[in-house]
């Protein structure tokens, strides 16, 4: 059993990367807000898991790793994927819920659906827990957001006034991906484990793949397996997206990415990025520390740090410093490595390659 753990953090010079509607008491009917957290301390900007989630789907969708994403099908008001591990790599990897209407409506608009010639069948209701996992992205120190005024005037007569708010701030988020669960599929009679039926149950069979009976499930091919596993690596390491970025152009792939392998899925590198109190991010080397003194055997490959050179290079150099010279490091020596994030992740990736018996 093991995880990629990973840390993100994101540079929002002044963005507004997730809105949530109006601005309540805005001077202007037309007004928009971003999403943020109230405290006493003030507010605390954010970028939804389920936004994120958005972004790297349509990175992968749109990246040169032949990403296979599910087809999408619409009943009135609820939507859903295929939910077809087998053959989809978003299924897969971002879990799924489908449950058929019995309704002879639904029934009826199903079957005259041109749309679903390719569809998969499903007998009874089918779901999936995600292997893989992203909390809210959240600022990492409270802001003052910004009410930013402007007018349409490109028209004959009056102009119309519009607002809208962003920030300035640093987002940090966890990932987290269960290597066991990617590419392994249960048909336990279970809410988040039947992930196939019947129907696909005979799918894999006569695609004779390995069938885990202690476990109730069946896997892909160890090399089948990698290649959706690299492929969604190596797009969070280049994810982009972002509301309002003819405004506020974003660059929303990480500035930082601290990515390991480790035994569980406790996020042990959850809290080694804080603020300072100018609400600046730092790194905290003492937490770093500790994480090597307490969970050093949990700890399956080396920590990467991909740090983009030009974004707080001065904590960049201290890490480097840390990881080399340090009279304690000898419990971390070789354990830290520092490099770009997409140099980090393809390293990882060699890692997970050179070690199968993490994906058991």
């Amino acid at each position: 059993m093991a995880f990629v753990t990973g840390t993100i953090v994101i540079d929002a010079p002044a963005s507004a990367l997730n809105n949530l509607g109006k601005i309540e008491g805005a001077m202007t009917d037309n007004s928009t807000g971003v999403k943020h957290i109230k405290t006493r301390e003030g507010a605390y900007p954010y970028v939804s898991a389920q936004a994120f989630r958005f972004w790297l789907r349509q990175t992968l969708e749109n990246g040169p790793w032949g990403w296979k994403s599910a087809p999408i099908f619409r009943e009135q008001k609820i939507a859903y994927t295929d939910a077809n591990p087998l053959e989809w790599w978003d299924d897969d990897l971002f879990g799924y819920m489908r449950a058929p209407s019995t309704k002879a409506s639904a029934v009826k608009a199903r079957e005259e659906d041109q749309t679903r010639a390719n569809e998969t069948p499903v007998s009874e209701t089918l779901t999936r827990v995600s292997p893989f996992r992203v909390s809210t992205l959240v600022s990492i120190a409270p802001v003052a957001l910004v009410n930013d005024f402007g007018v349409m005037a490109r028209h004959e007569g009056d102009p119309v006034p519009h607002e809208h708010q962003f920030y300035r701030t640093t987002l940090t988020g966890l990932i987290s991906l269960d290597l066991g669960a990617a590419g392994t599929f249960t048909y336990q009679k279970r809410t988040g484990y039947l992930n196939l039926d019947q129907i696909r149950i005979d799918r894999a069979k006569k695609a004779q793949l390995e069938e885990l009976s202690e476990k109730k499930a069946y896997r892909l091919p160890l090399k089948e397996r990698m290649t959706r596993i690299s492929a969604l690596l190596q797009g969070l390491a280049v994810v982009c997206g972002g509301a309002k970025q003819s405004l506020h152009y974003t660059d929303v792939s990480p500035d930082i990415l601290a990515i390991a392998v480790t035994r569980s899925g406790n996020h042990i590198l959850s809290h080694i990025f804080g603020a300072d109190n100018k609400g600046k991010l730092t790194l905290k080397l003492d937490a770093l520390e500790e994480v090597f003194q307490v969970f050093g055997d949990d700890l399956l490959s080396p920590v990467y740090f991909g740090w983009v050179k030009g974004y707080m290079d001065e904590q960049r150099s201290t890490l480097e410093r840390f990881a080399s010279e340090n009279p304690g490091a000898e419990s971390w020596k070789g354990r830290i490595i520092v490099t770009h994030p997409v140099k980090a992740v393809n390293a990882l990736c060699e890692e997970l390659s050179a070690n199968p018996n993490w994906l058991e």
